[in-house]
């Protein structure tokens, strides 16, 4: 039991902060009367004004709405009086004849057709837009299955190309099995023969030949079709790689596009080893290696100059003429005299 001394302390303890915790009670809970008293006035000032102003609204818009429809149908009881169709015509004649009318109507017209050219020209340029991005998207799938291709075959000899199976598949015949060729298994005087009469210029062009494109285009004028388009070695292999045997101009754009990537990628003695492998020699005949065994049953290492000159010179028309059937057409028989008077018979 605790002694009176503590209970008088303790008592006069609480009455001294009693009445200063009611009086701070007192405080917060007048300054939440107040601002909710705010509130309600502010909403409800508020609430009053939107009301106001929508009813307004309302009205107005009903006010409206039946003024014109008592408009319309005022006009149209007065344009149904008989007296108002007998001078209808007169009306219509006279607004013809008003400059005003006439001139108003005479803009409306050329609006009307610049209108419509805006629509054609707007979608005219976003049909070409989407034509465009179509082309662009074409040319990097291209670009990039080409270049891969020729970074494999880089290092790996490719076990078919285009032109081969489009002999075999879509005109029917049987393919002789090819036989890679390398430089060092191929005489030298076939590789100087290939350069001299095919691509002079083979070991310092780019890849194609300005020159050649100018004398092919003046030739290709002349006859009036795209028969000669002076291909470089370079674009032939890219062809004969790639490239379906379907003479256009557009297939010797995407020639040149090959052919620039062949340069980037491949040394030139590459670009030779795929030639003498892959070119054609006859009907299902591709390669020099083929070429020898099939026309004289023997290697090439074997050949002499003349049947070498002879291969040679058909290359411009392999599939028409075989190597002893070179004196039937004057070209061949000049490409062949020209190797021989070169490297000797």
């Amino acid at each position: 039991m605790l002694p009176a001394t503590k209970i008088s302390a303790l008592l006069t303890n609480a009455k001294n902060i009693q009445p200063w915790s009611f009086t701070r009670f007192g405080r917060r809970l007048r300054a939440l009367t107040l601002r909710a008293a705010m509130a309600a006035a502010w909403l409800g000032r508020h609430t009053v004004w939107a009301y106001h102003y929508s009813y307004n609204a309302l009205q107005t818009r009903l006010i409206y709405a039946a003024s014109a429809k008592k408009l319309r149908t005022a006009l149209c009881a007065d344009f149904c009086r008989p007296e108002r169709k007998t001078l209808l015509p007169a009306l219509v004649s006279k607004a013809a004849a008003d400059p005003t009318v006439s001139s108003s109507a005479s803009r409306a017209a050329p609006a009307a057709k610049r209108s419509r050219f805006s629509g054609l020209l707007t979608g005219f340029k976003r049909w070409s837009l989407r034509a465009f991005r179509l082309i662009v998207y074409m040319h990097i799938v291209f670009v990039a299955t080409t270049t891969l291709l020729i970074v494999v075959y880089k290092k790996v000899d490719p076990p078919f190309t285009v032109l081969a199976l489009s002999r075999k598949y879509f005109d029917g015949w049987t393919i002789q099995p090819p036989q890679p060729a390398t430089l060092e298994t191929l005489p030298k005087t076939l590789r100087f023969m290939l350069v001299a009469v095919e691509d002079s210029k083979f070991w310092t062009h780019p890849g194609f030949d300005l020159e050649a494109f100018r004398r092919a285009a003046a030739v290709n004028k002349a006859i009036g079709q795209p028969l000669y388009g002076g291909s470089t070695l370079t674009m032939q292999l890219a062809r004969t790689l790639f490239l379906v045997p379907a003479k256009s101009y557009l297939r010797k754009y995407l020639e040149l596009i090959i052919a620039l990537e062949l340069e980037l990628i491949l040394p030139k003695e590459r670009i030779l080893e795929l030639y003498f492998s892959w070119a054609e020699w006859g009907k299902g005949v591709f390669g020099v290696e083929a070429a020898a065994l099939w026309h004289y049953k023997k290697p090439v290492k074997n050949l002499s100059v003349g049947q070498m000159a002879r291969l040679i010179a058909i290359l411009s028309s392999p599939i028409r003429y075989g190597p002893h059937e070179v004196g039937k057409r004057a070209i061949l028989k000049s490409r062949y005299d020209f190797l021989i008077k070169k490297y000797g018979g």
